[in-house]
């Protein structure tokens, strides 16, 4: 494992085919956060998933930028037992959909602002007022859905720049699906270099009711993804069964011969 002489210094890092992943629990990575907002400080973090990984794995653009974030956590069972198999120790899954809320509660104790970007409809304005309902005194600055490109042309990153430069929140959270939520977080984080930004994905949905989490036992076991077909069968199946699930073989693959290396080299 490696260690990160940026944010997140003190998290051991490990590396996953590939991607760099921080090996660190849900709460220590929320205090992380909070650390650098105190500081004045911004960032930039994502939730990987296996499609994340797979993406990383062959599209050299992705991997760039995906590596351009200050910390990628293993969103997703598969990832943290691959890198268990090959010596890397990640505690637990770090699940986007319930950072959100965990980020969220957290901004509620301390003051500090959230936006919510993205999502399906209305799904981060209606999102937004359940989370204010549920943590007393949380400041949304504002939530919005504008259509953005992948990438993001020009004209749209300056008008949410317009946007949000002068609300200035401390946690941006981008519900846009990868690679369109990083690539538009890449452009606008050096107009606020003091928010935290975090691509959430499908997190509104859940939020808002529109969709629902898997039973908290098919999460532990790493069949999420089975709860997530039979809602949207018709977006996530091919993502799923054809492209996904062949890819496993390869990352246990990967993290077998990286175990098999570590032993042939005296590393346990």
């Amino acid at each position: 494992m490696t260690t990160s002489t940026q944010l997140g210094s003190g998290i051991a890092r490990c590396d996953l085919i590939g991607m760099d992943l921080a090996c660190v629990k849900a709460g220590d990575l929320v205090d992380e956060i909070f650390s650098a907002l105190s500081q004045g400080k911004g960032g930039w973090l994502i939730t990987a998933n296996l499609d994340f990984l797979h993406r990383c794995s062959k599209d050299a653009e992705a991997r760039a930028l995906y590596a351009e974030a200050d910390l990628r956590v293993a969103d997703g069972m598969p990832l943290v037992w691959a890198a268990r198999f090959q010596g890397d120790y990640v505690p637990e899954r770090v699940a986007g959909s319930s950072l959100v809320l965990q980020l969220a509660e957290r901004a509620a104790l301390e003051g500090r602002s959230i936006y919510l970007l993205g999502g399906h409809g209305d799904a981060a304005q209606r999102a937004a007022v359940k989370m204010q309902s549920r943590f007393t005194n949380l400041a949304v600055a504002g939530a919005s859905s504008p259509m953005v490109a992948s990438p993001p042309s020009d004209a749209e990153v300056n008008d949410l720049v317009a946007l949000l430069v002068p609300l200035q929140p401390n946690i941006l959270m981008v519900g846009l699906g990868s690679p369109k939520q990083e690539q538009l977080i890449q452009r606008l984080r050096v107009h606020l270099p003091s928010t935290f930004m975090v691509g959430v994905g499908i997190s509104f949905s859940f939020i808002a009711g529109d969709l629902n989490r898997a039973p908290l036992w098919m999460q532990k076991a790493g069949l999420e993804w089975m709860h997530r077909m039979a809602q949207e069968p018709g977006r996530l199946a091919k993502r799923y069964l054809v492209d996904d699930l062949p890819f496993v073989a390869s990352l246990f693959l990967s993290a077998w011969k990286k175990r098999r290396q570590r032993r042939s080299d005296g590393v346990k």
